[in-house]
């Protein structure tokens, strides 16, 4: 609806209905967009509300036409439906709201209900999102919904499921990209998908140099004279000219320069990757980069050591009960011990879970329930469940096994070393 359809009348009378309160053309306008957007009334409810406004026609001629009639107003109702929300926020100023809250609440309790009945495996991977007012904006606005399915949580794990499924809603909500196929427990590629392909041209041009040289040399086997050949494919080279032992050379020479050209280009690529990463490095952890600067990078591509041997290994530290035997020591050190206070019972407050979350990277790379410390950040009602279940753990000196297991990747400490021992053991748990 455009504000020229609203009129003076709709003002005066809206004045005489509540003297008080001053309004404009403008103001009218916009709760007129915001009703017809919010679905806050169906059809049915809008006419009704329109027949007791808007006076009948013969009304409208004793009062002189004060009250305009809305009769084509059904006929903007598509272009207010399609005007965006505005709605205003205290923190950040104002952003632009795509769904109301009824379709939020709908959207968290489809992907609560999904997250419950698909196995931790099948989880899909959530995305970074960009840190921008509107995504923050609707992971504020989840955050009165999240109360109710929270209050009802028994343990960690339904508050882990809870947690993740309202991520998974802010992802569909604000359009994040999401993987269908689940969760790989492998570590995925990180080389780009342009480098694979240049990869491959190099590889492919240095073949084709290997078959000229050979043909130049003298080899004129039939593979070799039809891939010379397909080189000068497209050209006015012919094989049986003169001048081909020239053409040959000038051939394989624009081959090495293109080869030297992609190299280059690739080598940029990787150079400029190592100082993003490090000049990241350096903001966040800087004993971690100058650690790495110190010693030489340790490659993963070489052997690796023999699964059962590794298996067997590391079993014997920590699956196999052994016998200590305590000497008379031990009884000195509990003589020694015996007059220490012993310290006060821990209690877990909201404060602490905060606090912790605050330091905490928002994008550490989570365990195998997929959740990152930037949901924890973001959803800050669940603090209050989360303390009250870190206590109760702690009571019962117990720990659900979803925080106690993870995927464990084995980083060599040398190079070319094949013995179990000298894998050092890298496990990601639940930031929670």
């Amino acid at each position: 609806m455009e504000v020229s359809r609203i009129g003076l009348g709709w003002i005066v009378f809206f004045t005489e209905l509540e003297p008080s309160i001053t309004v404009t053309e403008q103001n009218l306008a916009d709760r007129v967009r915001y009703i017809l957007r919010s679905n806050i009334f169906d059809g049915a409810e809008l006419e009704r509300l329109r027949r007791e406004a808007v006076p009948s026609s013969n009304e409208n001629a004793t009062t002189g036409g004060a009250v305009p009639q809305v009769a084509e107003q059904p006929a903007h109702v598509d272009a207010a439906e399609n005007t965006p929300v505005v709605a205003d926020s205290n923190d950040d100023g104002t952003f632009t709201q795509e769904l109301e809250i009824e379709q939020m609440r709908s959207t968290l309790e489809e992907a609560i209900m999904e997250t419950r009945s698909t196995p931790l495996e099948n989880r899909p991977r959530l995305p970074r999102i960009a840190l921008s007012k509107r995504n923050r904006a609707v992971v504020r606005a989840l955050n009165p919904i999240l109360v109710t399915y929270l209050e009802a949580s028994r343990d960690l794990c339904e508050t882990n499921s809870i947690l993740f499924g309202a991520a998974l809603a802010v992802c569909r909500i604000i359009g994040a990209k999401l993987s269908t196929a689940g969760r790989t427990t492998g570590q995925s590629s990180a080389i780009p998908a342009w480098i694979t392909r240049i990869e491959e041209r190099i590889a492919k041009a240095r073949a084709l140099i290997g078959r000229l040289i050979c043909f130049r040399s003298g080899n004129t086997r039939p593979r070799i004279v039809r891939t010379v050949r397909m080189a000068f494919a497209g050209t006015n080279v012919s094989l049986s000219q003169p001048d081909i032992m020239q053409k040959l050379t000038e051939r394989i020479d624009d081959l090495k320069q293109r080869i030297a050209a992609w190299g280059k280009r690739i080598r940029r690529y990787t150079e400029r990757s190592i100082r993003f990463n490090q000049n990241r490095l350096f903001q966040s952890d800087q004993k971690r980069l100058y650690k790495s600067l110190e010693r030489p990078m340790v490659s993963g591509t070489g052997p690796v050591p023999n699964q059962a041997d590794t298996v067997a290994f590391w079993r014997s530290l920590w699956s196999e009960p052994v016998n200590h035997n305590e000497g008379p020591w031990m009884e000195v050190v509990a003589s020694q011990c015996a007059g220490i206070t012993p310290m006060d019972p821990v209690t877990i407050t909201p404060d602490d879970v905060a606090e912790a979350v605050r330091r905490a990277p928002n994008w550490k790379s989570p365990g195998l329930d997929g959740l990152h410390h930037y949901w924890l950040k973001g959803f800050v009602v669940c603090h209050t469940v989360l303390a009250r279940q870190f206590q109760e753990v702690l009571n019962q000196k117990s720990l659900p096994s979803l925080f106690t297991t993870g995927i464990t990747h084995l980083v060599p400490k040398g190079q070319g070393t094949t013995e179990s021992s000298k894998y050092r053991p890298i496990t990601c748990l639940p930031t929670i």
